[in-house]
């Protein structure tokens, strides 16, 4: 007679068997990726995008500003915003490494599933949410992890990926809206909120982050005035607007010097610095150490694994 395994045990099963080493790994599905690692780290920096990660095993810490989240085995970490933050490994070994399994959350599928939504549940949406932080944890639900787990067993079902991944992926997002913290996704996708518009300003910087921010130009695309920008925005990321450019600006000097090898005063250069010295200051003032220093600190501590971070 056989034994059916416990979902939280198979899923762990099968993020491991997908990925054997430590590291990231990208899978057949869009936008489902794997993450093990079988040390504790110390933080890295990483860029998170709208997604939810959810531990099969061990744990991890997740720092926004000077906010650390905590999630572990049968949790989940929803981000609903780009956000930089730093990321670190609490709980791993050889025996049972630190297991992830990450989707990216499209909010443009948010808001067409709310548009499908009935006449009351329409209603129900248009009440106003106050602007919260863009990351949240929360307890993984029997409905949730059963569609995360029929989403990743469809890895060993390659034939039925392209017809049956979007319609997992859809009820996802439906559990993830209907969870305790669906509230936040509510509220990036509904155009009228104010963390859809902090959205928006939030994207602007993303893509031109080497230019300079005028908060009143900011504001504009924001469509808010300059102090509900700067409320709302430090509401749902935890930094001002010009905190959060420097931020991204000192992450992708880093990550050049990290993975295209360039020195510090090209990397500096690229990311909108004027001065190398200006820049050396701030980069030594977020990472503790100067840029080249810092830089060959990273590498070995990322020695034999394949990615940068992940949430």
């Amino acid at each position: 007679m056989s034994t059916q395994i416990p979902p939280q045990d198979e899923i762990a099963a099968l993020i491991s068997r997908h990925a054997p080493r430590n590291g990231d790994y990208t899978t057949a599905i869009g936008n489902l990726t794997f993450h093990r690692q079988s040390s504790t780290t110390e933080s890295l920096f990483h860029a998170a995008r709208p997604s939810v990660a959810l531990i099969a095993q061990g744990a991890k810490h997740v720092t926004l500003g000077t906010e650390t989240f905590h999630y572990s085995r049968m949790q989940y970490l929803l981000t609903s915003v780009d956000l930089p933050v730093q990321v670190r490994v609490v709980e791993a070994s050889e025996e049972a490494p630190h297991l992830c399994v990450v989707l990216g959350v499209d909010i443009a599928d948010v808001a067409a599933l709310l548009d499908s939504e009935s006449a009351s549940a329409s209603a129900m949406r248009q009440k106003i949410i106050p602007a919260t932080r863009g990351i949240s944890v929360s307890d993984v639900s029997p409905e949730l992890l059963d569609a995360m787990l029929r989403l990743v067993r469809l890895l060993d079902q390659p034939d039925d990926i392209a017809t049956l991944a979007p319609l997992v992926r859809r009820e996802l997002t439906y559990r993830l809206l209907h969870g305790p913290v669906g509230a936040r996704l509510r509220h990036m996708a509904l155009a009228s909120s104010q963390s859809h518009q902090v959205g928006q300003a939030i994207d602007w910087i993303k893509h031109h982050y080497a230019q300079p921010l005028r908060i009143e130009h900011l504001a504009g695309i924001a469509n808010m005035s300059m102090s509900s920008l700067h409320h709302h925005f430090k509401a749902i990321t935890a930094m001002t607007p010009v905190q959060y450019q420097k931020l991204l600006r000192l992450q992708e000097a880093r990550r050049l010097m990290l993975v295209e090898r360039i020195d510090a005063g090209t990397a500096g250069y690229r990311v909108g610095y004027a001065s190398e010295s200006q820049f050396s200051r701030e980069y030594s003032r977020q990472f503790g150490r100067a840029p080249m220093r810092d830089v060959g600190q990273v590498r070995a501590q990322l020695s034999g694994t394949t990615a940068y971070a992940t949430p």
